[in-house]
């Protein structure tokens, strides 16, 4: 147990840290999004092209983790969609914004610490990229245009259209393929260029897990118990079965994902809380309400389900 707390108490202290800071008013809830600006811009994408750029592009891109990450969070929104409209009975578009949370996890700001405590700085970065890769051209696309067509805005191809266009404004987006370019084509940085990016990359854990605890001072759950709860099962226990059930699958069809770093990796990216934006993207349509409490509510039930998971993972 305390191997285990040496690995989560970091993360959620500093968590902790960050939403004790801004509840005494040391910061306020502004200055955690100049923060996030700079973790955002500055830090993850040098942490990116610095994985990235550094290896082979066979270590880069696994095909069997791409597969298996992909397939699992496609599952997750199916069985998310059928769950709320199903047996939740929620209309089309809160049910597409509660699949939302269900679905994404923060892969930047939570899965990258808990996955470099616990794998190393190697691994970690590596899981970051391919992640990026699903999640902007894959899970983030395909929500955002089944929202909108549940919401009566866009159709679907103007959506995807939208999304193929922000993609070359995504700083990790262009970071992880400039690292893919100098990978590919062996380039390597000039020695005081390479130290900088480095020293950058270093500051991503710890400022963004600071972020998200600030980012959270001052949310409430606002009596949206339920809901809540639905959205925190889904992302804290169902997406991560999901994937551990198509890991199952891919080695009995004769296609495991033969590293145990990246086995281990894309279970405890899958059991983290919700990407940090789902309130600004769900208040698109009105639900940022029900979006910060389940970013709250599922963040704080996080410490106790991961930290299950690291002892089942042994």
């Amino acid at each position: 147990m305390l191997d285990i707390l040496a690995i989560t108490g970091p993360i959620y202290l500093c968590i902790a840290l960050g939403w004790l800071a801004t509840r005494t008013g040391l910061f306020e809830r502004g200055d955690m999004r100049v923060l996030g600006q700079f973790v955002l811009y500055i830090a993850l994408p040098a942490l990116l092209f610095d994985a990235v750029g550094k290896r082979p592009i066979g270590d880069i891109l696994d095909g069997h983790y791409l597969g298996v990450y992909a397939v699992g969070g496609l599952a997750t929104i199916a069985l998310g969609l059928a769950w709320t409209r199903r047996v939740a009975r929620q209309a089309p578009l809160p049910a597409v914004m509660q699949t939302m949370g269900m679905s994404c996890p923060n892969s930047g700001f939570v899965g990258y610490p808990i996955n470099l405590l616990v794998l190393g700085g190697s691994s970690a970065a590596v899981i970051l990229g391919m992640n990026m890769l699903v999640e902007n051209l894959l899970f983030i696309p395909v929500l955002l245009a089944l929202a909108d067509s549940a919401g009566g805005g866009r159709h679907w191809r103007a959506v995807l259209r939208g999304v193929a266009a922000g993609l070359w404004r995504n700083p990790l987006v262009l970071a992880l393929a400039a690292g893919l370019v100098a990978a590919l084509l062996g380039l390597k940085l000039p020695a005081p260029i390479e130290r900088t990016v480095s020293l950058l990359a270093q500051a991503s854990a710890a400022l963004s897990l600071f972020v998200i605890g600030g980012s959270l001072a001052g949310l409430r759950l606002q009596g949206m118990g339920r809901q809540v709860a639905r959205i925190a099962v889904g992302k804290l226990v169902a997406h991560p079965l999901l994937t551990a059930g198509v890991l199952a699958l891919a080695a009995a069809l004769g296609t495991p994902l033969a590293d145990p770093a990246l086995r281990t990796g894309v279970i405890l990216t899958t059991a983290c809380p919700m990407f940090s934006i789902y309130p600004i993207l769900a208040g698109r349509h009105g639900e940022e309400g029900l979006a910060a409490a389940a970013l709250l509510g599922t963040t704080m039930a996080s410490f106790f389900s991961i930290s299950a998971l690291l002892w089942l993972l042994g």
